[in-house]
C-alpha cells in the first residue's frame, strides 16, 4: 500500500495525464517525471493558498512552462481554489488552466511562462527584489522580508542563452535565497540531449558562483528534501539542485522524447494508472491526499498570522519604516503632473538628456524606483545620481548593473515587478531591443508596467552605422499589443512620457535621441493625449497636416514656416505615443486629424509602416526604407530626406 506522500505524487501524475488526454493536447512528459520535484518544492515552501498575495510567501516559478499541468495539479491538491472542472477544462477556451501558466489568470501562478528560460530569469528578478527589500526594511529581530524563490526548469531552459545570462548575474550578486530545481531528464523534443547538449551544467553554474547539489533519483523524496534544506542553508550563493529524472515516468513511453509533447492515448493513461497502482476513476483524488496537502496549507496560514503579528510589533518600534513598507507595496506615488520642476529644463538637450533630468527629479519623489542598464548607463543616461549602487557587497543602492545581458535584463525586470514593492526600469540602445523582445512581449502579455528606456533612436546615432541605427524597431514595438511606445520631441514631452509610463497599467518604451532636440513652444501636458496639435494653421481647415515624432517634430515646425512663405497653411501634429492617441475619443481624434483634410505628410526617421493609417491614400511618408550608413548624423538626415527642403517639396506634391 502506498504511503500518502507517494499517493499524492501519483495523483499529480495521473491528473496531469488525464487532463492532457481529455484536452488531446499538452506535455505529459515533464509532470510525470517531475511530480516528486514539484511535491518536494511545495512541501518545503511557505504559502497560504487562501491568500496568494501574502507578502512573505515563497515564490514558485515553473520556468519549464510547457509542463503546466504540474502547476495546476499542485494548485488543485494544495487548495489554491482550482476545481476538478478546472483540471478537466485544461487548455479549453475561457479556462483558467491554459496551455502554459498565465499570471493573473490562475491562482498561485507567479509569472506567465512558456518561452524557455524566461521563468528562471523572472525568478532571478524576484530574488533580487527580495534581497533589496530585505536590506531596506529588515531590522534585528524583525525579518519582515525573508522568503525564497524556487524555480523548476528543464534541459530546454538550460540550453537557452537567457538562462546563462540570468544565472551569471545571480551568482555575481550572491542571491542566496534563489533555488533552482533542474529536472535533468536528458531529453528534448528532438531526442536525447547528447545530440546537442553535452556540457556539465553543474560545473558551469559552479563557475558562475552557484552552490550545486546533485540528487541521483527524482523519486527519492528524502534526498530532495535534504537538498532543498541544504540550499536554504547557503546564504551567499544561489543553489542549483541537479535532479536526475525519467521523462514520462510510469508510462509506456518513459524515457522517450515521444512523451514530451503529446497525450499518452487512452490505453497509455490506463497503463500509467496500472503501473502506478492508482485505482481511481478519471479525475478522482482520494480524500487522504487533500487532507495531507491541507496540512502544508495550514502551516502557511500559521506562518502568515505570525508574520502579521511580527509586522504589528515592527510598526510599533519602527513606525516610519512600516509606513514606507506599506507605501512601497501599494506602489504609492504623488501627483506627478502637479510637480512643476518636472516640466522645467535649463537648456536644449538630447532627449536622452531630458530623460536623465526627469529620471533624477523623479528619484526624489519615488523612493522605490530602481533600475539600470545593460552596461550602457553613461550613454543612455539611465543612472540616478542621488542613489547608490546595488552591488554584491552593498545591497542598499538602487542603481543596478545588469552587465551586457539585454535578454536577461528585461526578464529580470519583469520578475522584480512581479515580486512587488518595486518600480523597475531598464535601459539599452533601441537597436538592442531585439535582444529583449521576448521578455518585453511577456511584460506586455502580463500587463506589467515596467519601463524600458531605449536610446539612440534613429540614424541620428551617426558614425556607428547601420548595426546600431534602429530602423524597423519603432514599428515592431508599436505592433505589440499592450505596449506603449513614446518618442518625445523635447523635454516636456519627455516628462509626459515618464509620467504616463509610471501611471500606466502596461509596459512602456521611452525612445530617446542621441542628438540635441530644441525645446518647442506649445509642448506640455497635451502630450498625455498621445497626439495633439502643436502648431495650428490660421484656417479652420488647414491646407495640409504634418505628423511627426521625436527629432522630426522640430523639422515639421520649421517646414510649416517655409510652407507659409509659399502660401500653404499647415498644421503640425506631434504624435509622441500612437497608443495613447488611439485611446482618445473619436471626437478628439477628429479634431486633431480631421477626415476632411486628406493632404497629409508623416515624418519619422524609421520604418514608414505604422503611418499609412494616418496619411491615407493621398498622403506621403518621409521615412526609412533602407538601413542607414556610417556617417555624421547631419549628413545622414540630409541624405535620407529629413530636411526642410524635402519636407516642403513632399508637401507640395501632396497639396497639388
Amino acid at each position: 500500500m502506498q504511503d500518502v506522500k507517494q499517493l499524492t505524487i501519483n495523483a499529480i501524475r495521473v491528473l496531469s495525464a488525464e487532463a492532457i488526454q481529455k484536452a488531446n493536447s499538452g506535455h505529459p512528459g515533464l509532470p510525470l517525471g517531475a511530480a516528486p520535484i514539484g511535491y518536494a518544492a511545495f512541501t518545503n515552501m511557505t504559502f497560504n493558498p487562501k491568500d496568494t498575495a501574502f507578502d512573505n510567501r515563497d515564490r514558485f516559478v515553473l520556468s519549464a512552462g510547457h509542463g503546466s499541468m504540474l502547476d495546476y495539479a499542485l494548485y488543485y491538491l494544495f487548495g489554491f481554489g482550482l476545481t476538478k472542472e478546472d483540471i478537466m477544462n485544461f487548455r479549453q477556451l475561457g479556462s483558467i488552466t491554459a496551455g502554459h501558466p498565465e499570471y493573473g489568470v490562475c491562482p498561485g501562478v507567479e509569472t506567465s511562462t512558456g518561452p524557455l528560460g524566461q521563468g528562471i530569469a523572472n525568478a532571478v528578478g524576484m530574488a533580487i527584489a527580495e534581497d533589496y527589500l530585505a536590506n531596506k526594511f529588515n531590522r534585528e529581530g524583525f525579518p519582515i522580508v525573508d522568503h525564497y524563490t524556487i524555480a523548476l526548469c528543464g534541459d530546454g531552459c538550460m540550453q537557452e542563452g537567457i538562462e546563462n545570462e540570468a544565472a551569471s548575474l545571480a551568482g555575481s550578486l550572491k542571491l542566496g535565497k534563489l533555488i533552482v530545481l533542474y529536472d535533468d531528464n536528458d531529453i528534448t523534443i528532438e531526442g536525447d540531449t547528447d545530440i546537442t547538449f553535452t556540457e556539465n551544467v553543474g560545473k558551469r553554474h559552479e563557475a558562475m558562483g552557484w552552490q550545486v547539489i546533485n540528487v541521483k533519483d527524482a523519486n527519492d523524496i528524502g534526498a530532495l528534501n535534504r537538498a532543498i534544506k541544504k540550499a536554504k542553508a547557503e546564504k551567499e550563493k544561489p543553489s542549483l539542485i541537479v535532479i536526475k529524472s525519467v521523462i514520462g515516468y510510469g508510462s509506456h513511453l518513459a524515457g522517450k522524447a515521444s512523451c514530451h509533447g503529446a497525450p499518452l492515448g487512452e490505453e497509455g493513461v490506463a497503463t500509467l494508472k496500472k503501473n502506478l497502482d492508482y485505482n481511481y476513476a478519471p479525475f478522482e483524488v482520494p480524500e487522504e491526499v487533500f487532507k495531507h496537502c491541507k496540512k502544508f496549507a495550514s502551516k502557511g496560514r500559521r506562518a502568515q498570522r505570525a508574520w502579521k503579528a511580527m509586522f504589528k510589533a515592527y510598526a510599533e518600534q519602527y513606525p516610519e519604516l512600516a509606513k514606507e513598507y506599506i507605501a512601497w507595496k501599494k506602489k504609492e506615488m504623488p501627483n506627478l503632473k502637479a510637480i512643476e520642476e518636472l516640466w522645467q529644463f535649463e537648456k536644449d538637450d538630447a532627449s536622452r538628456g531630458y530623460s536623465h533630468t526627469v529620471l533624477n527629479k523623479l528619484a526624489k519623489y519615488i523612493p522605490n524606483l530602481i533600475g539600470g542598464s545593460a552596461d550602457l548607463a553613461p550613454a543612455n543616461k539611465s543612472n540616478m545620481k542621488s542613489r547608490g549602487e546595488y552591488l554584491p557587497t552593498d545591497k542598499s543602492g538602487s542603481n543596478m548593473h545588469f552587465g551586457i545581458r539585454e535578454h536577461a535584463m528585461a526578464a529580470i525586470v519583469n520578475g522584480m515587478y512581479l515580486h512587488g514593492g518595486l518600480i523597475p526600469y531598464c535601459a539599452t540602445f533601441a537597436v538592442f531591443s531585439d535582444y529583449m523582445k521576448n521578455a518585453m512581449r511577456m511584460s506586455a502579455i502580463m500587463e506589467l508596467p515596467v519601463i524600458y528606456i531605449l536610446s539612440h533612436d534613429s540614424i541620428g546615432v551617426g558614425e556607428d552605422g547601420p548595426t546600431h541605427q534602429p530602423i524597423e524597431h519603432l514599428a515592431g514595438l508599436r505592433a505589440m499589443p499592450n505596449m506603449r511606445v513614446y518618442r518625445p520631441a523635447d523635454g516636456r514631452e519627455t516628462t509626459a512620457s515618464w509620467i504616463s509610463a509610471l501611471s500606466g497599467k502596461e509596459p512602456s518604451c521611452i525612445v530617446v535621441s542621441r542628438q540635441t532636440l530644441p525645446q518647442l513652444e506649445g509642448t506640455g501636458e497635451k502630450a498625455f493625449k498621445g497626439g495633439y496639435i502643436l502648431a495650428d494653421s490660421n484656417k479652420k481647415v488647414p491646407d495640409i497636416i504634418l505628423i511627426a515624432t521625436g527629432s522630426e517634430v522640430s523639422l515639421a515646425v520649421n517646414a510649416k514656416k517655409a510652407l507659409a512663405e509659399q502660401g500653404i497653411d499647415a498644421r503640425v501634429v506631434s504624435m509622441p505615443c500612437v497608443e495613447d492617441f488611439e485611446k482618445q475619443s473619436d471626437k478628439y481624434k477628429e479634431s486633431v486629424l480631421p477626415k476632411a483634410v486628406r493632404a497629409r505628410v508623416a515624418i519619422e526617421a524609421g520604418s514608414p509602416m505604422c503611418w499609412y493609417k494616418y496619411v491615407g491614400m493621398d498622403g506621403k511618408i518621409i521615412g526609412m526604407n533602407t538601413f542607414g550608413e556610417s556617417a555624421p548624423a547631419g549628413k545622414l538626415f540630409a541624405k535620407y530626406g529629413f530636411t526642410v527642403e524635402n519636407v516642403v517639396a513632399t508637401c507640395l506634391e501632396v497639396v497639388k
